[in-house]
């Protein structure tokens, strides 16, 4: 057909030019997250991982997928893009952890209405970073440019992850009992859970992104809320190769303690958390006396400062408590597992007690 003006894909919006420089740009950040069993390059339809090679007998593969949610929307709308990476391996990881399993290899998905290769390459920096805390690969991703799916600067992040335990070394355990006790380790603040509320209170208060932060004043709001996801990869697994005594892990995301750790509890038990035994960040403190939020609603919206918990035996609980902190983690006996009262059962933690609470939350103070 004549008198049509021509079209391409680059006119579409899509530019398979900027792909590809994005993917050159990454193959280092890449090939520093090599591990035993990856040694792939980028580049390929697929990506391979030994697992023999890595050092496993008897292997369970474990994999886990998550996002960033809509602190992605604070990142794009400051071009603060260093640290969503890390959040963004941090909530997969995590998850696979709480398993038991040791993180080996990790893949992400970046769309936008455009690619950005110096923003790209910033994101992909702190995934990169995030793997290497893990001590997983990063061995491969997608970037997609989806122009009217996507405007302006907006942009969202998934991420898939993939660990291995050994068989027998599958969490939780079916030996957790009444006694058990509770240990907390510390977030880093928000994590990546809450946003959509966060984001609505900052409107709420007329709070430009690059104001003093109300509970952090020597930084920046943006930057503060930006705080990336704890990584608790490494000291934990140390903590259960060198000492044991971890039943179970439970990773404190959306839902808070009160929805998370009750996934991991047989039927019949439930937990006792002791408030008063951990003080939540300042951030939580700001959050709810500007949201007036009630204690049950705290609990069940934010991690309000524990980010992962953990059960273990009684008996064990002082050197599981004291590795872990040799191991860097901030951890703290915050409670025990007791059985579930009346007709609650400790499997279902929607709406039910698998979760009683003694104390009243406190809050670190502001700086």
């Amino acid at each position: 057909m004549t008198g049509r003006t021509p079209h391409s894909y680059r006119d579409a919006g899509v530019d398979i030019d900027a792909g590809s420089r994005l993917v050159e740009s990454i193959k280092p950040l890449a090939k520093a997250t090599r591990r035993r069993g990856a040694d792939a390059e980028l580049g390929g339809f697929g990506a391979l991982f030994d697992l023999k090679a890595a050092g496993y007998r008897d292997p369970i593969l474990v994999a886990a997928t998550d996002g960033v949610g809509t602190k992605v929307k604070i990142a794009a709308e400051t071009g603060r893009h260093g640290t969503v990476g890390i959040d963004l391996v941090a909530m997969c990881v995590n998850d696979v952890l709480a398993q038991g399993a040791e993180p080996l290899f990790f893949l992400d998905y970046l769309a936008a209405a455009r690619l950005i290769v110096d923003t790209a390459r910033l994101i992909v920096a702190g995934i990169a970073e995030g793997c290497r805390q893990a001590g997983c690969a990063l061995i491969g991703g997608e970037t997609a440019e989806m122009p009217g799916l996507y405007a302006g600067a907006d942009y969202d992040l998934a991420g898939f992850a993939v660990g291995a335990v050994e068989r027998d070394a599958i969490l939780p355990r079916p030996d957790i009992v009444s006694g058990d006790v509770l240990i907390g380790l510390a977030s880093s603040g928000m994590h990546a859970n809450g946003f959509s509320l966060v984001r609505r209170l900052v409107a709420q208060e007329q709070l430009g992104w690059d104001a003093c932060a109300p509970f952090a004043p020597s930084h920046a709001l943006a930057d503060a809320l930006l705080t990336p996801t704890r990584i608790y990869v490494a000291g934990v697994l140390r903590t259960l190769r060198e000492v044991g005594g971890i039943k179970a892990l439970a990773h404190v995301t959306g839902g808070g303690i009160s929805e998370n750790l009750p996934r991991v509890l047989p039927p019949g038990m439930a937990a006792h958390v002791e408030l008063a035994r951990f003080a939540a960040p300042p951030v939580f403190g700001w959050l709810q006396r500007v949201g007036q939020l009630d204690q049950a609603d705290m609990l069940r919206t934010f991690n309000c400062g524990i980010g992962m918990v953990a059960v273990v035996a009684a008996a064990q609980a002082a050197a599981v408590t004291a590795a872990l902190r040799s191991a860097g983690e901030a951890a703290m006996i915050i409670g025990d597992i007791e059985p579930a009262r009346g007709a609650a059962s400790a499997a279902k933690g929607q709406g039910g007690h698998a979760v009683r609470y003694s104390g009243t939350l406190e809050f670190a103070p502001w700086a």
